[in-house]
């Protein structure tokens, strides 16, 4: 057994890891937003309409917010149950962090995609931070209640899909946040739109609370190792019976095209807008065995990953930023050659643009993560 600071060391390694992987495919969604966008993709995606290279360069990026959110209920509990001292609540740490990244999300992060305020996009953030607000209401509920709270959201939200109202019913405000992707205020100077519908992900964050004690000072790495292992497999076995028969969890069933590609890429075209059970099944199964992977990290990229993925929320803002400065330094020198916006030609120059930036907002993220350690100020951990 290690001492308990090694295991802090290795723990918290091993999920900054993780982070730092997600972060660095969503750059890859991102700049594919930027400069992929006169070639859009759909929810589920239209197959005779997207290229594979970018049917799996999206599918990749779906990996970034169920594991953002299962991470942030993970590490709320991590919060709650220290190494070191008594356990405490985690209530205040999640209403604090969870209405900064709701401030964030109105503010700051909306600007970064238009450069204006003409439509607040309540996104990824909003849904994090407003998922915190709720875990902090239940927290401290019985674990069984909160099993069944999480449980019964993830795998039964998809019965809620035929349930809408229109504009003018009451309830509509409430529906689209919680699970229609719509507008809360569609006139004025002023828009809003709920675009990520964020009852599913009430769901998630519950569920990686409730997986909190997978890192617990009592259990061992073989035996944690063994439960990431199942708990991986059991997802990826699920989501194989649910969407190989097509029963339950999609709301598009897969098709058999003349070419095996074609064919994986309708198994796996999946919904995101609210994520549906099978998108959930297989992308939570791939973030636990990718977790297995990293409890042994070998080579400099561990730190390289550890560097990114410890200050996710510096990084996300710092990467916003420069994209829509690049953008429109490029749309400037080069002209507009997608009607009146600039887009590469291909997802290859999407690839290597990501790589590039990778490597420039290394150093800045490096250097946050190091700051932010020695900082004694508490809003600087809240980056």
């Amino acid at each position: 057994m290690h001492s308990d600071q090694a295991f802090i060391r290795s723990r918290i390694q091993s999920i900054d890891m993780m982070r730092g992987l997600v972060m660095l495919i969503m750059l890859l969604d991102h700049v594919r937003e930027r400069f992929f966008y006169h070639m859009q993709v759909l929810d589920p995606m239209d197959l005779d309409e997207t290229s594979a290279s970018l049917f799996f360069s999206r599918f990749a990026a779906h990996l970034c917010a169920p594991v953002f959110v299962f991470l942030t209920g993970l590490s709320a509990w991590l919060y709650a149950n220290p190494v070191n001292g008594p356990a405490r609540s985690a209530r205040s740490f999640l209403l604090k962090r969870g209405l900064f990244l709701i401030a964030l999300e109105v503010t700051i992060i909306n600007f970064s995609w238009m450069g204006s305020y003409h439509t607040i996009w309540l996104q990824v953030i909003w849904a994090i931070g407003l998922s915190m607000v709720v875990l902090a209401l239940v927290s401290q509920w019985p674990k069984a209640v909160l099993a069944l709270l999480g449980f019964g959201i993830v795998f039964g939200h998809n019965l809620l899909t035929p349930v809408s109202f229109q504009p003018e019913e009451w309830g509509y405000s409430l529906w689209t946040i919680l699970h229609d992707r719509n507008f809360l205020v569609s006139e004025g100077a002023v828009k809003i739109k709920a675009s990520y519908p964020v009852l599913p992900w009430i769901g998630v964050i519950i569920l990686g609370y409730l997986a909190g004690p997978l890192y617990s000072k009592t259990l061992s790495a073989e035996h944690r190792g063994r439960l990431l292992l199942q708990l991986g497999a059991g997802c990826l076995l699920l989501f194989i019976v649910l969407r190989g028969f097509n029963i339950y969890g999609e709301t598009l069933d897969w098709q058999l095209y003349p070419d095996l590609v074609t064919s994986l890429m309708s198994i796996l075209n999946l919904t995101k807008y609210p994520p549906s059970l099978n998108y959930l099944l297989v992308t939570l199964g791939l973030m636990f065995l990718l977790l297995f992977v990293l409890e042994k990290p070998q080579g400099n990229w561990t730190q390289i990953l550890v560097n990114f993925g410890s200050a996710p929320m510096f990084f996300y803002i710092l990467h916003l930023y420069v994209l829509l400065v690049l953008y429109r330094i490029v749309l400037a020198v080069c002209g507009p050659n997608q009607g009146e916006g600039f887009g590469m030609e291909h997802m290859g120059w999407i690839w290597l643009t990501t790589v590039l930036l990778a490597v420039a907002l290394y150093l800045p993220t490096k250097w946050f993560s190091l700051y932010k350690k020695r900082s004694q100020q508490a809003w600087i951990r809240y980056l």
